[in-house]
């Protein structure tokens, strides 16, 4: 089956970019003939896309493109023309590639795969301006509650009109978690689950729990991750464990804010930045913490990185919300705090730190291996595959093309 994967592909690429990897690698492997189109504001797939339509970083440019971006419609439109795909499957667009790229398809059955909230929420998180979780559709509730400015939302409404428009024209709409399916139904969009798959550990993967207490975040290093709360959790925990250290994986648009805070705290120089990393090296860098911790702001739409500490044995600390509360379980593979509460995730730091909590910093060996057996990527390509066949066979039926 020849298979046409479009999505946007950020600059600071995370879990959504690393599952369309992985999409693609296991589509390939399945005997699929595959072809990844990205937007080029990022890196383009490290380089691997086989097609990269035109984006622009910059705002104001952006205030338009993300509305209808002709040049990447016009890429769209001769990819499709060249590779005669039989089905495409549409990640990421809201950023770049814009809703005309939909029309761009032309009669190519088309599916959409949502793994995050920018479909239904204008600041992606859907955290309201005073730290709560927002529960109402995108629409006036956005301008009510003062999450965007009257500019803003004016340019929203034809950019989110043409959302709605094309989404309800997709042959289907895959959800990465119960959460994400939620949020779009309450934007009278309809979905279904299907789990994404989470790297496994690698060959060489050995865990080796630090002497001292080592807690690990790995992702994007920005507010809405929490990591200015863990900055000020971590320095409470110093004054009963002075030895605990800190260790962050990743970088993003607050690491030089959040190296400030931590200064200001006084405990500086127990924490360490890694900087960027390639996906293959995050594990080295898991091997010995006593936890992984994922203290997100809002709503997480799945929490990949708790998924892939879970399956390498590796305790996790993460805020009671979205994806976490289908990925952690209490006490079993980790602990849940309530989101932006500092005393809450130093409380659950000290549990860790006190080995009251998981005291051999290591998870049931049993556990990490159902959870794996369960986000297996070839068992996700089988699921996606099944359903892309009963398109294309219904499509032959009837004559489609």
């Amino acid at each position: 089956m020849r298979v046409l994967i479009v999505t946007d592909w950020m600059r600071h690429a995370g879990g959504a970019e690393r599952y369309v990897a992985d999409l693609r690698r296991g589509l390939a492997a399945a005997g699929n003939e595959v072809r990844l189109l990205t937007s080029s504001a990022g890196s383009a797939a490290e380089g691997t896309a086989d097609h990269v339509a035109w984006a622009s970083e910059a705002r104001w440019v952006q205030s338009v493109e993300q509305i209808v971006n002709l040049p990447a419609a016009a890429t769209v439109r001769r990819t499709v023309r060249d590779f005669a795909p039989e089905i495409v499957l549409v990640n990421m667009f809201a950023n770049h590639l814009s809703p005309a790229i939909f029309a761009a398809l032309g009669g190519a059955p088309t599916f959409l795969a949502v793994t995050d909230f920018k479909l239904v929420c204008p600041v992606f998180s859907k955290i309201l301006p005073d730290g709560t979780t927002c529960r109402e559709p995108e629409g006036m509730a956005c301008l009510r509650r003062r999450c965007v400015g009257l500019p803003h939302w004016l340019r929203d409404r034809p950019r989110y009109a043409l959302m709605r428009r094309v989404v309800r024209r997709v042959e289907g709409v895959f959800a990465c978690s119960e959460t994400v399916r939620i949020e779009l139904a309450r934007n009278g969009v309809e979905s279904e689950v299907i789990a994404l798959p989470v790297d496994p550990p690698g060959e060489g993967f050995r865990r080796r729990p630090a002497a001292k207490p080592l807690f690990v975040f790995s992702g994007r290093l920005a507010a809405q991750k929490g990591v200015f709360e863990l900055a000020a959790a971590f320095a409470r925990l110093r004054t009963e464990a002075p030895t605990a250290r800190l260790r962050f994986v990743g970088d993003g648009p607050d690491r030089g804010a959040l190296e400030r805070r931590l200064a200001e705290l006084g405990v500086g120089e127990a924490v360490d930045f890694t900087g960027w990393v390639t996906r293959e090296s995050v594990e080295e860098h898991l091997a010995d913490a006593w936890a992984a911790v994922a203290p997100t702001r809002g709503p997480e739409p799945l929490g990949m990185v708790a998924l892939e500490a879970i399956v390498r044995g590796i305790p996790v600390v993460a805020t009671r919300g979205g994806g976490f509360l289908e990925t952690v379980a209490e006490g079993v593979t980790g602990l849940l705090v309530a989101d932006g509460d500092v005393d809450a995730l130093c409380g659950a730091l000290q549990r860790i730190a006190r080995r009251a909590s998981f005291p051999t910093h290591a998870l049931d060996a049993a556990i990490a291996a159902r959870t794996l057996a369960e986000r297996d990527l070839g068992k996700h390509v089988a699921a996606l595959g099944a359903r892309f066949a009963a398109t294309v066979g219904r499509r032959r039926r009837y004559g489609s093309s």
